[in-house]
Formats: structure tokens, C-alpha cells, sequence
């Protein structure tokens, strides 16, 4: 599937997916103005046209975005080598909302009504660990 940014500038392409998970940590909301909508690409994605730039967000992620637009384009998991990239870059797909994690900084003021599973940070991280 296909997606670009606001500007144009930068056009993404992965696999299809149809499955979108919401992040609901404090980064994610600051960066997104609300929770993440994200479509999960592993590492095989494709950037073209400008290159996206990159912040280090965490000593386990960056954040890319347009350096033109603004346009967040990706969260990138530095230990898995995977990238998640937000739902509205891609407009003709549709997707399922099936999960959500970090749900213990969830703010009161805004509940989805589907049905999901639902990890905490520490599920998270459990889950991301690199194996002893």
C-alpha cells in the first residue's frame, strides 16, 4: 500500500495491512495530538522522494517526519528494526482497530467503543525485551 504527506514531498510504501493499534502513551499523544493510529510495517518500508527526517525520541525509538509539512510519518522501533507508521497516511485503506497499549495512560476524556486487547507499558516492554 501506498500513503504520502500532507505536502506530497514523501511517499511511503509497505505491504497491506488492514489491522491499525492505538498507542496511548504521553509521547505518542504529544507528537500526535491524540492516540497513534498505527499500522504496524516491519522493517521492509520505503521512503521516497525527500527523506523523511529523523528524532531521537527514546534510547529505543526515533519519530520521522517531513521536514517540509510536518507530517508524521513513522515511529521506528531502534531493538526490532520496525516501523510503525500512522493510519491517515494511507487514505484509500481500510483498516480494523484490533489493539491498544500503554491503556494505563489513557486520559478519561475519550473511550472507543470496539472491542480490542489491551496492553500496559510493562506488557509492552515484556513483550519487545531482548531475550537473556
Amino acid at each position: 500500500m501506498k500513503g504520502k504527506c500532507l505536502c506530497g514531498n514523501i511517499e511511503v510504501e509497505m505491504a497491506d495491512h488492514n489491522e491499525v493499534g492505538l498507542c496511548h502513551c504521553s509521547m505518542c499523544r504529544r507528537w500526535a495530538g491524540g492516540p497513534m493510529f498505527a499500522v504496524h510495517g516491519g522493517s521492509d518500508v520505503s521512503f521516497t522522494g525527500e527523506t523523511p527526517a529523523r528524532y531521537k525520541s527514546s534510547d529505543w525509538a526515533e519519530r520521522g517526519f517531513c521536514q517540509n509539512c510536518g507530517t508524521h510519518l513513522f515511529y521506528y522501533l531502534l531493538p526490532a528494526n520496525e516501523y510503525m507508521l500512522p493510519a491517515g497516511l494511507f487514505q484509500d485503506q481500510e483498516f480494523s482497530l484490533l489493539s491498544e497499549i500503554f491503556i494505563e495512560e489513557k486520559p478519561e476524556y475519550y473511550e472507543f467503543r470496539n472491542e480490542t486487547d489491551k496492553l500496559t507499558g510493562q506488557q509492552v516492554f515484556e513483550h519487545f525485551a531482548p531475550k537473556a
